[in-house]
């Protein structure tokens, strides 16, 4: 049994939502989003303001589609009302950021600046030079472009220099002195 597929989404205040041809299409105050329904074997309805999702059959494939079906279309209802933001956070001496007009220009110990081109539908702000904020509708883009942002330099674990997310905790790891001085 999906106990996320079962959960029925209340529909808010100022969310439209259509369904048209296997497709179910979300507009919101910031945006439209829309997702794709593959699979015959799931099936969704609104009524009064809350969208089910319902499957034909028990096989473990279908099963898994329900809930992922639903948590899309959950995401998107969220995406379309509030947004999807992710804070980034560039650690080290001279490691720095700065918005070069759409694009993010990086320095983070390479010889030459590192430009991130801009992603449609993905904004990004520069609060400081150490912080990079990524922000938009669509939650799996956004989490890519940070992913992508983050991967240009992650967080090593001797002196934790890189770009990490906010909130992330980077294991430190102790030096080859503090080895050698332990086993003398």
């Amino acid at each position: 049994m999906s106990r996320i597929g079962n959960k029925p989404i209340s529909i808010p205040e100022g969310i439209e939502l259509k369904i048209e041809n296997f497709e179910i299409i979300v507009k919101g105050p910031k945006g439209e989003l829309k997702t794709k329904i593959v699979d015959e074997r799931i099936r969704y309805e609104i009524n009064e303001g809350i969208l089910i999702f319902s499957r034909l059959s028990d096989e473990k494939e279908v099963k898994s589609l329900h809930g992922l079906y639903r948590s899309l279309v959950a995401n998107n209802i969220v995406g379309v009302s509030e947004g999807y933001k992710k804070t980034l956070s560039l650690q080290g001496v001279g490691h720095r950021a700065a918005l070069k007009g759409n694009d993010i220009e990086i320095l983070c110990g390479f010889s030459h600046p590192v430009i991130y081109k801009k992603v449609e539908n993905v904004n990004y702000e520069v609060p400081d030079q150490n912080t990079i904020v990524v922000s938009g509708i669509d939650k799996a883009l956004v989490g890519q472009v940070a992913a992508n942002i983050r991967a240009i330099k992650p967080p090593e674990p001797y002196k934790g220099k890189g770009i990490r997310y906010e909130d992330e905790y980077v294991r430190r790891k102790a030096g080859k002195a503090a080895v050698a001085t332990a086993g003398g």
